[in-house]
């Protein structure tokens, strides 16, 4: 039988990051490597302590008094960078809190215990890595566990975890909070955009959330690994949770890697494609990637956040014309996604939806 899954909707089992790490080997196994073999990913570009991802105020943007100097600063994030931090977003500090607690306490269990919710051959759901389709790729160094939350019916119960024994609640608790910081998100982005269609923010109510949870396990060469590769998300927005007291989020900006500073109540927000789509390349989904620790493990909360799928993934109408032409392609929901799934690991998946 052949190993390799004929797209990327699968994932091939691979041993747990944190079973290895508990080892506390003193070298890494050579798969996790990637700065030899003309594999140095890590030192591409130079990393700058100097930069500082941007901070935007959801009450500044709510408040008619504020909203107009708050939205060009949005503008500009969206623009310059791609990712800021939203503060004062309105979900309740015990939800953030109760999220990273379930998430630490499923990522402690025993490794057999976990397994109970481990992937299933042709899916991306459960207990596992993600996107690896040959025997021999390199490896990010983390475990993860990722599950469709919204809407309900997309949802498959028998690999949400119930152990421990709150996940399930928290997780729906959570999942619903975040819909709602990304519908009012999503209206203050197209505003910034200029526009006043309310259709695309709307469109999220009935959209798609998934939600990755990562484990980045403490590593004996932090040097030489990379706790996810750089990527840009295929999302329309994705919101991060980041449950350490250390950076390990890094985004790309003018060619120079820059630290995500974790600030308690904080949600880190980024362009994904299909709003980088939908501006005409206005906004940008910005590349970033996770790196890790020597000492200390870290978790993070992703959530990825989507379009109703009847929603058509294109550049705005208001966006195009008179002058401006478009520089990506109408796409259907359905479209779209075949491209993201079909397409070669090494491919620019961005590249493929452009005119």
């Amino acid at each position: 039988m052949d190993s390799t899954p004929a797209n990327l909707k699968s994932s091939l089992s691979v041993p747990s990051v944190q079973e290895l790490a508990s080892q506390r080997p003193e070298r890494v196994p050579a798969r996790y490597i990637r700065d030899q073999d003309g594999d140095d990913i890590i030192a591409t570009y130079p990393f700058d302590p100097s930069l500082h991802v941007p901070f935007i105020d959801m009450a500044k943007l709510v408040n008619a008094d504020t909203q107009q100097h708050e939205l060009q600063k949005l503008h500009l994030a969206c623009k310059d960078w791609g990712v800021f931090q939203l503060i004062n977003h309105g979900i309740p500090s015990t939800s953030l809190r109760n999220m990273g607690n379930q998430v630490q306490r499923f990522f402690e269990l025993p490794l057999q215990e976990k397994k109970r919710w481990a992937q299933r051959s042709g899916s991306l759901e459960g207990y596992g890595q993600a996107f690896v389709t040959s025997a021999d790729q390199k490896l990010d160094w983390n475990d993860m566990i990722f599950l469709k939350c919204l809407p309900i019916q997309n949802r498959k119960s028998d690999l949400w975890p119930q152990n421990p024994p709150e996940f399930r609640e928290t997780l729906e608790i959570y999942s619903e909070d975040i819909r709602e910081v990304t519908i009012s998100l999503v209206k203050f982005i197209t505003m910034s955009l200029g526009l006043q269609d309310t259709q695309i923010s709307e469109s999220f109510r009935e959209g798609l959330y998934e939600i990755r949870m990562n484990c980045y396990p403490p590593c004996p060469e932090p040097e030489r690994v990379l706790g996810i590769v750089p990527h840009a998300d295929n999302s329309g927005i994705t919101l991060l949770l980041d449950c350490a007291d250390f950076p390990g989020l890094q985004f790309l900006k003018d060619k120079k890697w820059v630290n995500v500073e974790p600030i308690e109540g904080a949600i880190v927000a980024n362009i994904g494609q299909i709003i980088e789509v939908m501006s005409n390349g206005i906004y940008k989904a910005p590349e970033h990637r996770a790196v890790v620790n020597k000492l200390k493990g870290r978790f993070s909360i992703v959530t990825f956040c989507y379009p109703s799928p009847h929603m058509a993934i294109g550049p705005s109408d208001k966006l195009i014309g008179e002058g401006n032409a478009a520089i990506f392609k109408k796409l259907t929901h359905a479209e779209y996604f075949s491209k993201f799934f079909n397409r070669d690991l090494d491919e620019l998946f961005i590249d493929s939806l452009r005119v």
